[in-house]
């Protein structure tokens, strides 16, 4: 296929980087795994990238509501202004897509390596027989297909809820429909996905997972951005704060006397009271 033989380096390469996270001692599931720790720790730059279009992107989210709500009936003449805001803002709506548009040809790639394992694996049968090819005493064979056993449909569950988690954290600046779609299509794949190879799905799997810790800690540590112009929030008062010093008593703010009601009413005449007679 022209794919295969496009991606054939690439092949080569992952097939070298498996082959030497074997060699220190970690079966072949468990180089997957790793594989997929050195992948995402290379896509940290454009990570970055994809967090600050996202706080961008939300910070500017009123005012493309309004041209979005100004234009909803000219196709055109919305792309345009959309396209106008974003240069003009130094937006790139399409950084939120780099880290899953990276990983496309490696996931591709690490499909064509593991059929290959699959026709001839290293070690032959004695290394499948070994256990090898398995992972943590529950699949069996990470180059045999997701249908193939019971575990494999595990992967699959947890492949659907880590890919809806994942999207959940990464997709801050979408409308409601398009979260909602983009939290079911993992549902819809189900039937294409348990044709791939268990060590494809425990690869995505994975980086579901990543993806999940990463959003987790970019909600503790990066304080969220508010309109433009928009004054920044202070910190958090915790019990350990210390509370706010009273102003000095000389400068203490004294309360106006309130003024009498005027009153319509006469005077109220006192009787005084008469001198008894002695």
């Amino acid at each position: 296929m022209i794919v295969a033989s496009i991606l054939t380096p690439l092949e080569d390469l992952l097939r070298n980087i498996l082959n030497a996270l074997h060699s220190v001692g970690l079966p072949w599931a468990w180089s997957i795994v790793g594989l997929t720790i050195i992948v995402r720790m290379l896509l940290v730059p454009l990570t970055v990238k994809q967090i600050h279009s996202m706080q961008n992107m939300q910070a500017h989210a009123p005012q493309m509501k309004e041209i979005q709500r100004k234009y909803k009936g000219d196709r055109t003449k919305l792309n345009e202004e959309l396209m106008k805001f974003y240069k003009e803002n130094n937006i790139n709506p399409a950084a939120s897509c780099l880290p899953l548009l990276a990983q496309l040809p490696i996931f591709i790639g690490l499909f064509y390596t593991l059929r290959a394992f699959a026709k001839n694996p290293p070690g032959g049968q004695a290394a499948i027989d070994r256990g090898d090819f398995g992972w943590l005493h529950f699949v069996p064979d990470i180059t045999k297909h997701a249908n193939s056993h019971w575990s494999g449909y595990v992967l699959l569950t947890i492949y659907v809820l880590s890919q809806v988690a994942s999207t959940y954290f990464m997709s801050g600046t979408m409308q409601k429909s398009q979260r909602y779609l983009m939290m079911v299509l993992p549902i819809i794949f189900i039937p294409f996905i348990v044709r791939f190879p268990t060590g494809l799905v425990l690869y995505w799997m994975t980086t579901n997972l990543w993806t999940v810790g990463q959003g987790l800690i970019t909600r503790r540590l990066i304080p969220k951005v508010g309109p433009p112009g928009s004054p920044p929030s202070g910190p958090k008062r915790s019990s350990r704060t210390p509370p706010k010093e009273p102003p000095p008593e000389d400068e203490a703010p004294v309360a106006d006397a309130p003024a009498p009601k005027p009153s319509n009413a006469p005077p109220r005449r006192v009787k005084r009271k008469k001198k008894a007679r002695r």
